[in-house]
């Protein structure tokens, strides 16, 4: 495909995904990188590069672009998710950043301890590339290897016997490959898994964890508001993982289950009280929503309003306007929908989410036979869509633009704004599209 196609970004990410389920993840971060180059905001792409970079241990890098994610399309449940993963994962290697205190003595610069081990790696295997017998000596304690690999530790054991019968590691199997190399391989592949399971809950996090529990009142309290955190963030992608997977009374159910819970919990407690309770009745809304219970879904967005405007959270408001409006529009109170998106024009950030912003309010002008206006706002989707080169929107921009020119009886200009709406069909492809614009 992308012999016929050069630079498909989306076959590019088709490809990443398939290389990183192998474990080649040098050439899925390369085809995820390759894909943002072609577009930096494409959202596949950079979800993409995130989950790569999450499971080369990158985990701060992937932090950065799982946010950069959420940014462009905060309506996409998974870009949170890989946020709470990421924070979790450095968390565990790092340990509780409340008892780490900075001193700056010196100046500091910002470097990848990742990539600064990678570079160290390099040089060293480039200096002495060692031997397998060398690999089979390299061990760590049995104790921590038995704590890492769990039920696996066993089957290495086994394997490290096996190495001291002479006869059997001179031996060939049928195939002609020898038993040796076949054993050197299972334990090189059990080390390269310990290491990256000490990487995502390093040992010394282990330590930092057990050693926590003997300490006073003071260092309780911490760990306590750090496990408040932990438990938190848990919920919250288990509300989100239960709505995209398409069960929304559990989601609802769990949501409010939790909304008791920290409606009764302190700030000091849980310092960002209001930004979750906000979080949640949003949670509930989008669940009600789901369900087809309207006016229980509106409810619960504009409670998340008024708790955003009460705490002055720009992004909240945006979030709950959004979704108020997107309730009004289902009910068919076109207007007020209107109302509500309007409102929230100066607060989107994105040339992608204007363009699809402009073009909701223009299809509900359309709805009640405002053409004209739903024109102006087709052509504002239009040109939103054109600076993010976003081909999806940029046919539905287009289809609202002509659409409403059969409407004013403009139909030289809406054939024309159709027949460019059928070429982007082609592109984007979407057979669906493309019968519906030639009838």
């Amino acid at each position: 495909a992308l012999k016929l196609r050069a630079g498909d970004k989306h076959c590019l990410i088709t490809r990443s995904k398939c290389f990183l389920k192998l474990g080649d993840t040098e050439n899925s971060l390369k085809d995820a990188e390759a894909s943002l180059q072609i577009d930096k905001t494409f959202p596949e792409g950079l979800y993409q590069k995130a989950e790569t970079l999450y499971t080369m241990g990158d985990f701060e890098f992937a932090l950065v672009f799982y946010h950069r994610g959420r940014r462009l399309r905060p309506d996409l449940h998974k870009f949170q998710l890989g946020i709470n993963k990421a924070e979790e994962a450095i968390i565990n290697c790092l340990g509780n950043p409340s008892a780490v205190k900075l001193e700056n003595t010196e100046e500091l610069c910002f470097v990848s301890r990742q990539a600064e081990r990678r570079k160290e790696n390099q040089q060293q295997q480039q200096q002495n590339k060692p031997t397998k017998d060398q690999k089979r000596t390299k061990k760590q304690s049995p104790k921590t290897e038995q704590q890492l690999l769990g039920e696996l530790y066993a089957d290495k054991a086994y394997l490290e016997k096996l190495l001291k019968d002479e006869d059997l590691m001179q031996s060939s199997t049928r195939q002609g490959i020898k038993v040796v190399d076949l054993v050197l391989d299972g334990i090189s592949y059990l080390n390269h898994r310990r290491d990256f399971w000490q990487q995502q809950k390093p040992m010394y996090a282990r330590v930092y964890e057990r050693k926590l529990l003997r300490q006073g009142r003071t260092q309780d309290k911490k760990r306590k508001l750090s496990d408040i955190g932990r438990s938190i963030a848990k919920d919250m992608e288990g509300i989100e993982l239960c709505l995209a997977r398409g069960s929304a009374e559990e989601s609802c159910r769990k949501a409010e289950r939790m909304l008791r819970k920290i409606q009764g919990w302190t700030e000091e407690e849980v310092p960002n009280k209001n930004e979750l309770i906000g979080n949640l009745y949003s949670s509930i809304g989008n669940a009600h929503l789901a369900m087809g219970q309207m006016e229980a879904a509106l409810h619960s967005h504009k409670m998340d309003l008024d708790f955003a405007r009460k705490n002055a959270l720009t992004d909240a408001v945006s979030r709950a306007l959004d979704n108020i409006g997107h309730v009004y529009a289902r009910l068919g109170r076109f207007q007020q929908a209107i109302n509500a998106w309007e409102e929230k024009i100066p607060l989107a950030q994105s040339s992608l989410e204007k363009a699809w912003l402009f073009h909701e309010i223009g299809r509900c002008y359309l709805e009640l036979d405002k053409a004209e206006v739903a024109q102006d706002y087709g052509q504002k989707s239009l040109q939103s869509a054109d600076e993010e080169g976003d081909v999806e929107w940029q046919l539905h921009a287009t289809v609202l633009v002509a659409q409403a020119q059969v409407k004013l009886k403009d139909y030289r200009s809406a054939i024309m704004n159709f027949e460019r709406a059928l070429e982007k069909a082609k592109l984007v492809p979407s057979e669906a599209a493309q019968n519906g614009i030639i009838a």
